[in-house]
């Protein structure tokens, strides 16, 4: 077998080396040797991980033109999950998080099982997954699912955020949006059963929850965006930390919403907590709690809460969602490297 060509990448400010194999990507080389960059949906879709290429030459694969325009291309600016290296590189990173680079993970695959899938609405469901080994990630990460290949179907793979805390790294649990046209999601339905085999790869994702934080933690989102902050609650209710939480969340009527019992424990239980669902589509009469989009609710808060403390602020959902939700935060003061947010892109194929 021949050996691969092998090239250096420079990671500046941070002074990081690493190598990159032709044929990989850089940002798959930084998983591949446990070092964290700022990414999104590794697809080239939502620019999360651009940077500035500073020399050497390289080559991009298809991308989308709203994560890296035009003119950007041609000042050198690149994405690093599209960029494959054919020379020793030196890449400044634009956006970085030193936390975020300290507690990195490197990426594995795992083999997995379907242990379950039940409903919680008429178009989300949860799906839980037994895997090989235990899978170390921080609460708010997503990992890449696959049902592997069958006859002439080829083998599918999605990205979803676990639900499940980290204490649990060897059943992981999923709150999945259904689309009648997904190719895996349409599975859930008796298309995946238990016993299934999967391939779980991970963990991705920057979105985490920054632990030992003494200021308010403001949750935020929308269908299956439930996920990340599930996970993000549970992790923070067993560290046992004192903090304000409020929790928002988006859905078009009441039968979009669940876990109503378990937010209703968790604010008896755990001090200065709130659950705030907000419904876009709600009755004239018979609900009485938050109406509009959720980011409409999120700015009418902060306008007169009195929370006190520096923001932490995690927003995880649809693109139209986080883009609605991001002035609103930094409108109300809430600093931008305290703004952890996952945009659910949908997959390019």
């Amino acid at each position: 077998m021949p050996l691969k060509h092998m090239h250096t990448v420079r990671l500046e400010p941070v002074g990081i080396e690493m190598d990159v194999e032709e044929g990989e990507t850089v940002l798959e080389a930084a998983f591949r040797q446990g070092i964290a960059l700022m990414h999104g949906c590794k697809e080239g879709q939502c620019g999360s991980c651009k940077s500035l290429l500073v020399e050497g030459d390289i080559e991009l694969m298809k991308y989308s033109t709203f994560a890296l325009p035009d003119y950007e291309k041609e000042t050198d600016h690149v994405l690093l999950c599209r960029t494959h290296a054919y020379s020793d590189l030196i890449v400044e990173l634009l956006n970085f998080d030193e936390d975020l680079l300290r507690r990195s993970i490197p990426v594995r695959s795992y083999e997995a099982e379907v242990r379950a899938v039940s409903p919680l609405t008429q178009d989300i469901r949860l799906l839980e997954v037994a895997i090989e080994a235990p899978l170390k990630f921080w609460a708010g990460q997503y990992v890449d699912l696959t049902i592997p290949a069958t006859g002439d179907t080829p083998a599918i793979t999605r990205s979803f955020s676990m639900s499940s805390a980290p204490s649990s790294p060897e059943v992981l649990s999923f709150i999945i949006k259904k689309y009648p046209d997904g190719a895996f999601s349409a599975r859930l339905d008796g298309g995946l059963k238990p016993g299934d085999r999967l391939t779980a790869k991970g963990p991705y994702g920057t979105c985490f929850r920054r632990e030992a934080r003494p200021g308010p933690m403001l949750l935020i989102g929308g269908g299956s965006g439930m996920s990340p902050l599930w996970s993000m609650l549970a992790d923070h209710i067993e560290s046992g930390e004192q903090r304000p939480v409020r929790f928002f969340y988006g859905a078009r009527t009441a039968a979009d919403l669940f876990y109503l019992e378990e937010f209703a424990a968790i604010a008896r239980g755990l001090d200065d907590f709130r659950f705030i669902p907000a419904l876009s589509d709600a009755p004239p009469e018979g609900w009485h709690g938050e109406r509009g989009f959720i980011h409409e609710t999120v700015r009418r808060y902060l306008a007169t809460a009195q929370l006190g403390g520096e923001i932490d602020a995690y927003a995880c959902g649809p693109p139209a969602m986080i883009d609605a939700v991001l002035p609103v935060l930094q409108m109300a003061g809430v600093e931008p490297f305290n703004i952890h947010f996952d945009k659910f892109t949908q997959p390019s194929s």
